[in-house]
């Protein structure tokens, strides 16, 4: 019987104050908002996600087939 290979994860580098550049796309380029009831959705969830994390997105750009988010790490989150 083989051993199983188990790889430790990396160590993650959080910090308050910390900016991340988050991006997503659509599978094919394809379009991720169909109108602006989508958009307004994808905010409300995103604005819930924040109030959760203590997260901040200081700036964001929607398009229809992407988005670009700048998010802020204002607290480190401890379990």
């Amino acid at each position: 019987m083989e051993k199983a290979l188990f790889v430790p994860c990396r160590e993650k580098c959080e910090y308050a104050g910390a900016i991340y550049h988050v991006m997503s796309r659509g599978d094919r380029r394809e379009d991720i908002f169909l109108d602006d009831v989508d958009r307004q959705d994808f905010l409300k969830t995103l604005a819930e996600a924040c109030h959760k994390t203590g997260f901040q997105v200081p700036a964001y750009c929607l398009m229809r087939n992407h988005f670009h988010l700048v998010v802020e790490q204002v607290s480190v989150l401890t379990f």
